[in-house]
């Protein structure tokens, strides 16, 4: 589960799960002592329950944790620990695509952030056919899926409540973008495909879980798994 909490990751991890301590710049316990001012870089926090995940959330959520770059916790329960995340969120479903075309990906700007075409899913509606109509309305191409990419959920507040976005990702061939242009009505400012170097060179501008989806893209492209 790919959660991100005010754009920050937030990985969680069974007990048995490999760890390389030295990926890590702060390790910590559930009973350690700490506070939002020592949580710097990558941390990591062992044998997390209920009380922890809770706390944490809470800082992520209010503090302005700009020194933190990713949160890892460690648990021997872990999907009991994602039902009880989950539960202090109302969940919002929605699908996007990274499409292609002749080894450029489609990136959109939108309120001043780099981004993938994406929007929130009708009701019933299937993943698949979801993430192809938002494309092709933002974009205005049209696209075939290929292969998905992971989910992944982000966090933010609406009208009072707290919301947990799920996104379900896939990877698109662009079948036409002869009349490709942005949907104003979705803010969106700019269409573009881009090379790999120009689209890492953007995406200090783009949300980490679109930086997260393009990296692991890159990589499964890399590989031949893609």
């Amino acid at each position: 589960m790919n959660v991100f909490i005010n754009d920050i990751p937030l990985i969680i991890k069974r007990t048995s799960e490999k760890v390389f301590k030295h990926h890590y710049d702060l390790i910590l316990d559930e009973s350690s002592s700490f506070t939002s001012k020592d949580l710097v870089g990558d941390v990591l926090i062992r044998n997390v329950g209920d009380a922890t995940i809770d706390r944490m959330v809470r800082l992520m959520e209010v503090k302005k944790l700009k020194k933190l770059n990713s949160l890892t916790l460690i648990t021997d329960k872990k999907n009991r620990l994602i039902r009880h995340l989950k539960d202090q969120f109302k969940i919002v479903k929605a699908a996007g695509g990274l499409v292609v075309k002749e080894g450029k990906i489609l990136m959109i700007h939108r309120l001043g952030m780099w981004d993938l075409p994406k929007g929130k899913l009708k009701k019933t509606e299937d993943e698949r056919e979801g993430a192809i109509r938002e494309v092709e309305e933002e974009c205005n191409i049209r696209v075939e899926t290929t292969d998905k990419l992971p989910k992944t959920w982000h966090s933010y507040a609406y009208k009072g409540n707290k919301i947990l976005k799920k996104t379900s990702w896939y990877v698109m061939n662009c079948l036409d973008d002869s009349m490709m242009k942005p949907q104003a009505e979705e803010f969106i400012e700019e269409v573009r495909f881009m090379t790999p170097e120009e689209v890492e060179s953007v995406l200090p501008e783009a949300y980490a879980s679109i930086a997260f989806i393009i990296h692991y893209y890159l990589r499964a492209a890399k590989s031949g798994m893609v």
